[in-house]
């Protein structure tokens, strides 16, 4: 009984770590979760994706290359996300920011993955604002949905965990 408690409260633990973010990015880093839990964190991590698994949740190990990496659970990104899309509404996005990284991405993704940001912001100022394409660029790359080295832009980590880039292309091919 008392074994069975205990487990409960590191999964009580490990859900709020995971739920409620304390950085800029969300989840939380694989070494900090085994200092709140303890030795047996990943079974801990597993039993409680049993229980999100019932509210559409899953709890995802990411790797800062958007991998799912088995590998190095310690320095990997554990993040909870939706088994199924939000509506757009649900997102707390604008539409057209919502927009701006669908055609980033689909741009990025036909250029085998980068491209300069002088060049994305000129494709994307045909379609919108100038003055809203930087900012919302810069956002993405802040929020790690976009990446940038040396003035190229690629396809971020958390993108690559939440954005399912096969059905992101078959919505914007049927249109």
């Amino acid at each position: 009984m008392e074994e069975e408690s205990k487990v409960e409260k590191n999964m009580k633990k490990a859900a709020q770590l995971l739920f409620f973010r304390r950085h800029r990015l969300p989840g939380v880093r694989g070494w900090e979760l085994k200092r709140a839990i303890g030795g047996d964190w990943l079974e801990v991590i597993k039993l409680l994706n049993l229980e999100l698994e019932r509210l559409g949740i899953e709890v995802k190990q990411i790797s800062e290359t958007g991998e799912e990496n088995e590998e190095d659970p310690e320095g990997a990104r554990f993040v909870a996300l939706l088994k199924t899309p939000l509506p757009p509404k649900a997102t707390g996005r604008r539409i057209d920011d919502i927009a701006i990284l669908s055609a980033t991405l689909a741009f990025l993704i036909s250029k085998q993955g980068k491209a300069s940001k002088k060049e994305i912001e000129e494709l994307l100022s045909e379609k919108f604002p100038r003055w809203r394409v930087g900012p919302s660029i810069d956002r993405y790359l802040k929020d790690g949905y976009l990446g940038e080295d040396e003035k190229m832009i690629y396809i971020g980590w958390r993108t690559r965990a939440e954005v399912d880039k096969k059905t992101l292309l078959d919505l914007i091919l049927a249109s």
